[in-house]
């Protein structure tokens, strides 16, 4: 009998991912130093970016007054922060692969 500790649910299920992966063909590789401060980069970039369009959309629903006009502008930035998270999401995944 082993002397190791019981292993948790969470580390058998690893287990059973990672075997089911190799089994699969899929390969993990862990990132490089270089990657990681791609990706971090690319966070802080598109963090800055979805808090600039936050702000600039909390000056512009202020100030309007039909109903009509600020569900419009909400739909809008709703738009923008999808597509800069989308944008994000890419490029961090290809920074990913290398």
């Amino acid at each position: 009998m082993s002397d190791a500790a019981p292993k948790s649910a969470y580390e058998l299920a690893m287990e059973r991912l990672r075997k089911k992966d190799e089994e699969a063909g899929i390969e993990h590789k862990p990132i490089t130093d270089d990657q990681r401060t791609a990706i971090a980069e690319i966070r802080n970039f598109y963090q800055a970016k979805l808090a600039e369009i936050e702000v600039l959309h909390q000056s512009q629903i202020v100030s309007i007054v039909d109903p009509e006009q600020q569900a419009a502008r909400e739909q809008e930035y709703r738009r923008d922060r999808d597509r800069l998270t989308s944008e994000r999401d890419n490029k961090i995944e290809r920074a990913r692969r290398g």
